[in-house]
């Protein structure tokens, strides 16, 4: 079985696989079809002061297929509702080399699991609660582990590092 790699209309990844699976199955080629694979990542953020963690897709519109790729499978998957095409030459899907499938895997795994901030360094913020709600600065450090960030703050003409939690601040 290779790796290949199957276009959708962004927002449509999940329900292609679904219904993917579900042929596949009322057919009973379960044989030629491996993993499938919608890639995603979980990112930590915050509105109204709350924390949430939201996972969103590494590569919107796309689809990671394991097939052993038959002609009729092929055509099925390409006669999916919301699938555009096959990524690869026009003539027949071109399957990701072994490096692919392992970077891919890798994103997919451990990696992926992990919580990542939506914010960075040098990206300016408002603060929305606590001693120094309403004034703005910019974010020097960020720490995911304890979900902080240290921002400087302009007070009386000097530049403060304040540390505040994810919750605390907002994007201008």
């Amino acid at each position: 079985m290779e790796w290949y790699i199957v276009h959708t209309l962004t927002g449509k990844e999940n329900a292609v696989k679904a219904a993917i699976q579900k042929t596949v199955e009322a057919r009973e080629w379960g044989h030629l079809l491996g993993r499938m694979l919608v890639p995603t990542e979980t990112e930590i953020q915050s509105s109204g002061g709350k924390r949430k963690e939201v996972q969103r897709k590494l590569y919107p519109g796309y689809l990671i297929i394991q097939a052993e790729l038959t002609d009729e499978l092929r055509h099925l998957i390409q006669e999916t509702p919301a699938v555009t095409h096959f990524v690869g030459s026009s003539d027949s899907p071109v399957p990701l080399t072994e490096e692919e499938v392992a970077e891919i895997m890798k994103t997919v795994g451990e990696e992926g699991r992990k919580p990542k901030a939506i914010w960075e360094e040098g990206q300016v913020v408002r603060v929305t609660e606590g001693p120094f709600a309403e004034f703005t600065g910019k974010i020097t450090e960020v720490n995911i582990e304890h979900e902080t960030v240290k921002v400087l703050i302009s007070i009386f003409g000097r530049e403060t590092p304040v540390e505040l939690d994810f919750t605390q601040i907002e994007e201008l």
